[in-house]
């Protein structure tokens, strides 16, 4: 008897990992334009574009139009009003003098101290400061230009690469799914690199224009080859069964009224029986579909030859 010829494979449990599939781009929140804070000739300029700087570190210097003088003119009468004050206390413990000499010289130590520390705080803004660590990307401003604040005055771009992340918009069918921990890998098609992350933050917002919510995925970038809105893939599991069975997307057929069948092969006094079991299909991932009823652990599903034998026709098992 020429029995079809077919091949099988047994269908055992196994974890099945989804992932949902999503474009985003690599941001930063640590991207800003710097400033000054005091209008003026900028004298001098400290750092290259390029330059990696630590927080607090002077990046350019503006002319302070004499206040330097200054400062050093009230550090000498501050220290001269704290002398007398120190004095005139001595004297008011030894019952030495009027009280009002003691306030009065307590009081006028006291402003003198207050006017340097005012006019310190005046001088501070005359530098620029870098107010994280990071990489000077631009330097816009020449030393000897007039610069104030506001726009148009920008001096640098200073840019934190080790603290990136990637924003993707998450359909709102999915807000159950992707939450914050959860697995995602991130493949960047320029760099030809891949990297894996975690969701570190969802929004709490959706978006009545596109209904979707925000995610961000945290990435490393050791080597700083990761720029701000660089174009990314990002793929996170928003699906896991620890027992999931699994079948090809090829074995799988429809019948007039729409119901998926898979045929499996019961073995009946050492005779293979092709069986077409009606099948529930659970998620996709690649070629493989999840099974989530019709089929059980340790079916014999037919591959080879599916599509060419009949349901309870006797076949023949090649493997």
């Amino acid at each position: 008897e020429n029995l079809p010829l077919v091949t099988t494979f047994e269908v055992q449990p196994q974890v099945f990992n989804h992932y949902l599939d999503l474009q985003g781009n690599v941001k930063t929140r640590e991207n800003v334009l710097l400033y000054p804070e005091m209008a003026g000739t900028l004298l001098t300029v400290k750092v290259k574009k390029g330059a990696r700087v630590s927080k607090g570190q002077i990046l350019a210097v503006i002319d302070n139009g004499g206040m330097s003088n200054q400062l050093s003119q009230l550090k000498t009468q501050s220290a001269l009003a704290q002398t007398t004050f120190e004095r005139q206390a001595t004297l008011w413990e030894q019952k030495i003098g009027s009280e009002i000499q003691y306030l009065q010289s307590k009081a006028q130590a006291e402003a003198q101290a207050n006017a340097v520390l005012q006019l310190e705080k005046v001088l501070a803004k005359a530098q620029i400061t870098a107010p994280f660590s990071g990489v000077i990307d631009q330097v816009l401003k020449d030393p000897g230009t007039v610069v104030s604040p506001g726009n148009g005055s920008e001096v640098f771009r200073l840019i934190n690469l080790s603290n990136m992340y990637i924003e993707v918009d998450v359909p709102e069918g999915y807000l159950g799914a992707v939450t914050k921990g959860k697995k995602a890998g991130v493949y960047f098609p320029v760099l030809q690199d891949s990297v894996n992350a975690v969701v570190r933050e969802t929004g709490n917002y959706i978006n009545p224009n596109n209904r979707s919510f925000s995610a961000e995925i945290a990435v490393e970038n050791p080597n700083g080859s990761i720029k701000p809105n660089l174009n990314a893939r990002v793929h996170i599991n928003d699906y896991t069964n620890e027992n999931a069975l699994l079948i090809p997307q090829s074995v799988i057929s429809e019948n007039a009224a729409g119901e998926q069948y898979a045929y499996v092969a019961e073995l009946n006094n050492g005779e293979a029986i092709a069986k077409r079991h009606i099948i529930t299909t659970g998620k996709t991932q690649g070629d493989f579909v999840e099974i989530t009823s019709g089929i059980s652990a340790g079916d014999l599903i037919i591959k080879e030859g599916a599509r060419s034998v009949k349901d309870a026709q006797a076949v023949k098992i090649l493997n």
